[in-house]
């Protein structure tokens, strides 16, 4: 039976109740025990920066989504920032999606971020024959567990499988009809591409809040796998001026005042918000951030 309690404050009242921009920051799962003092090195160094929630992406399968599970309690029990859990569809039936929701009930987290997931090692996607199809039945069912504010990914680049915003944008309508209460969208690198996609959606009378996820780029080596992760190559001129640089050093100066370019841009527009995927690293984020704060308070 689905628990009926009240919960504590959602990302949703936060956002409505917001007076400036809200920031937020994901961190990842440790791989393995030798990772675990990387990720609350991270954790502390950002705490400073009094973010308004974070979150900890979901591993499906085994250790990973005990790690998950671990990590998201021990930062919601902490008495810092609103927790959010991540789940998603991969590999997982709908008894497996219900022990997580009640695992993170039971730690207190009422604020879930819900994702169908991609496959591991990037395969097709294949549905679990007693799981879910995607996102949009995972917000449904969510949201049928209890009373958890649900957010879901979008796409300021259109998803890679289609390559049609329209149809993005209609995916997204769908999984906010399902319940969903808030939006992060996946990586990108030009404001032009949010602002077309918070266009859209406010075209088909949407208004859920939707942030620009950002990651700073510092290292040239980056420049493809930030590729993958946003489903298109990185912009020409962007790309040109980091391969023009002389150092590495260099390098991340670039690509860190780009970040804060865009930031700015951002929240320019309108966004009422930023989320900062931080690879569990705290460094970039905090002196993005700081460039950022001077300008967006």
């Amino acid at each position: 039976m689905p628990s009926t309690d009240p919960m504590p404050g959602t990302v949703a009242e936060l956002f409505r109740s917001a007076q400036s921009p809200l920031f937020s920051f994901e961190f990842f799962p440790p791989r393995s025990e030798e990772e675990e003092p990387v990720l609350w090195a991270a954790v502390e160094a950002l705490a400073p920066l009094q973010p308004a929630f974070v979150s900890v992406t979901y591993g499906a399968n085994g250790s990973r989504r005990d790690r998950t599970i671990r990590a998201t309690r021990r930062i919601a029990e902490s008495g810092g920032p609103l927790t959010v859990g991540h789940l998603t569809c991969v590999a997982q039936s709908k008894a497996e999606l219900a022990e997580a929701l009640a695992e993170y009930r039971e730690a207190g987290v009422s604020n879930i971020l819900a994702i169908r997931g991609d496959m591991p090692g990037g395969g097709p996607w294949e549905r679990h024959p007693e799981g879910l199809a995607n996102a949009t039945e995972l917000v449904r069912f969510i949201k049928s567990e209890g009373d958890f504010c649900v957010g879901v990914a979008a796409f300021a680049n259109p998803h890679e499988t289609s390559n049609d915003p329209d149809l993005d944008a209609r995916i997204l309508l769908d999984k906010v009809e399902a319940g969903a209460e808030f939006a992060i969208t996946q990586l990108f690198f030009e404001a032009e591409r949010y602002a077309e996609l918070v266009e859209r959606m406010r075209g088909l009378g949407c208004q859920i809040p939707i942030v620009p996820g950002i990651m700073p780029l510092t290292v040239i080596t980056q420049i493809e796998r930030f590729a993958a992760l946003s489903g298109r190559a990185l912009p020409d001129a962007l790309v040109s001026r980091l391969r023009a640089c002389a150092s590495k050093e260099e390098v991340r100066e670039a690509g860190l005042a780009a970040a804060v370019q865009m930031s700015r841009d951002l929240l320019a527009a309108g966004a009422p918000g930023l989320q900062f995927f931080t690879q569990n690293r705290s460094k970039a984020t905090r002196e993005v951030l700081a460039e950022v704060l001077t300008t967006a308070r």
